[in-house]
């Protein structure tokens, strides 16, 4: 029978991985107190990093519809949940790790899809959010402004053209 603080800690880490955007799983085993804090202080507004007992977050993550996580239960565990961009996230996990090789990416979910140690990597190496879309919109106005220029040359030219052809006309009116 599990007790009421076990139930509690389980629904609050459930709710965590439901309301997330993402969760990474990591191994601290040899990291400080301090370097701990660091590491929060680090992942900033976007994300909540968290020791966990691994049974209880197995369960919850189960519960939350997570099964992908199974595997990577083992030996000391924390999670940083992200509610922010899982990009940011990642890239601060990863700078913090290359610092303090103490620090073990494990594995993650993104949307409810499993991510193996490799996947962050990657989903680190990605710019942020703000600027793909700001590259985005670079583009797209790039292809407005083509598509506004043809259009405002098509004009001109059937202009140009008539213009040309009249001459062409006249000219051939006159050597008659």
């Amino acid at each position: 029978m599990p007790t009421p603080n076990k139930a509690a800690s389980v629904a609050e880490l459930a709710d965590a991985f439901q309301s997330s955007t993402a969760a990474v799983l990591t191994e601290y085993r040899g990291l400080t107190v301090a370097q701990l804090k660091t590491l929060r202080r680090s992942l900033g507004e976007n994300a909540q990093y968290a020791v966990v007992k691994n049974t209880l977050t197995k369960i919850a993550a189960n519960q939350a519809g997570i099964t992908a996580l199974d595997d990577h239960f083992a030996g000391p565990t924390a999670v940083a949940f992200v509610t922010g961009d899982p990009v940011e996230s990642a890239k601060a996990l990863r700078d913090f790790a290359k610092e303090n090789p103490n620090l073990v990416i494990k594995a993650g979910v993104l949307d409810g899809k499993a991510l193996s140690a490799d996947d962050i990597k990657k989903l680190a190496d990605l710019e942020s959010r703000e600027v793909l879309l700001s590259k985005l919109a670079g583009a797209f106005k790039g292809k407005q402004s083509q598509t506004a220029s043809l259009l405002k040359a098509l004009p001109s030219k059937f202009v140009r053209t008539a213009e040309a052809l009249r001459a062409k006309q006249a000219e051939q009116g006159g050597a008659e």
